[in-house]
């Protein structure tokens, strides 16, 4: 970025609401420095990792895996039609105006507050975890798919219509061919998303691993606790590595037509 006084002008502003804001939510680093301290002492506990819960951790972390994959399928393709209706250059504001409406209301909710409702209507489990990823799902994915439609060039949509095809013909051949990196993007990063999301509905009872974390950490058992935080970094770990494999081979070859070799 340039420097210009109207740049140092806008950087001033912005550094003034930083701390405007930091006041009136009492941030104190003076609070952070002494807790410090605290946090080491957590850290050494932590590292008093007790072995023979593994096992159990490995079973939770796979309870987690497939709530996170069902809820982010079952969402995903909720979330895919709802996309097509609330894509502004595919429907007129009569359509995509209630849709994103609806869309804004479901992302208005985090999924732990979905969680919370859907244990009420449910009862506690992974079921209730389930219903809540599938929601917040539909919510995030649905925005960013109708976002990447809207921004699909007008000249070859714009030529298929002219040969008088209809909306589902036009969505088919067109809408979803140009947009499916995006698709494949936004599905890896949702999976992703969601499976650090499941270890956190633990937190009222959603199931997953979360469950035991939460209830360890609670019980300052954080020697116990950190066996699963390790299952769930090596987990999401090797979820990042198969996934960048996946961009790889299908998303960097779709958008530059050729092949990435990986090592």
């Amino acid at each position: 970025m340039l420097v210009t006084p109207k740049n140092n002008i806008v950087i001033g502003i912005i550094i003034g609401l930083v701390v405007i804001a930091s006041y009136n939510v009492d941030a104190n680093p003076i609070d952070f420095v002494k807790g410090v301290p605290n946090l080491a002492i957590v850290v050494e506990e932590m590292l008093l990792v007790e072995p023979k819960y593994v096992p159990t951790a490995i079973w939770a972390m796979f309870e987690t895996i497939q709530m996170a994959f069902i809820g982010t399928i079952i969402g995903f393709a909720i979330a895919l039609p709802l996309s097509m209706l609330a894509a502004r250059n595919l429907n007129s504001k009569f359509v995509y105006a209630p849709i994103r409406a609806l869309l804004a209301a479901i992302r208005t909710f985090p999924s732990i507050l979905w969680a919370i409702l859907f244990v009420i209507m449910v009862g506690l489990g992974p079921f209730a975890g389930v219903l809540a990823i599938i929601m917040y799902t539909i919510g995030f994915v649905a925005k960013l798919q109708y976002e990447a439609i809207e921004t699909i060039d007008s000249d070859p949509m714009d030529a298929v219509e002219s040969i008088g095809v209809s909306k589902s013909q036009l969505i088919r051949y067109v809408v979803i061919p140009e947009s499916s990196s995006h698709l494949l993007s936004q599905l890896l990063y949702m999976f992703d998303y969601n499976i650090r999301q499941t270890s956190i509905l633990g937190l009222v009872g959603a199931g997953g691993i979360g469950f035991y974390i939460i209830n360890y950490i609670k019980f300052f058992e954080y020697g116990k606790a950190a066996v699963f935080m390790l299952v769930v970094l090596v987990t999401v770990l090797i979820i990042d590595w198969v996934s960048v494999k996946i961009r790889d081979k299908y998303i960097i070859k779709s958008q530059h037509g050729m092949e990435v070799t990986t090592k």
